[in-house]
């Protein structure tokens, strides 16, 4: 979900402490605040409701999946 992102992203911001690593954590943070925004909640709401009605109700949430994927998290 949106809330497990958001706490991945979170660590590997407080691991981002060289200078040239601020340009990353500065877009990550970016990121973050879309994440938190009421247009992407509504957006992803929508994508929820659409693959439920596709049938696909088990899957991982898009916005944890993006983050794992950038960070490289293994999947549960």
């Amino acid at each position: 979900d949106t809330d497990r992102a958001l706490v991945l992203l979170e660590e590997y911001c407080k691991k981002l402490r060289k200078p040239e690593e601020q340009q990353l954590k500065k877009a990550i943070r970016k990121v973050m605040g879309i994440f938190k925004s009421s247009l992407f909640q509504a957006l992803l709401g929508s994508f929820k409701k659409k693959t439920t009605r596709h049938g696909t109700t088990s899957h991982t949430s898009l916005p944890a999946a993006l983050a794992c994927d950038v960070l490289g998290c293994p999947k549960d």
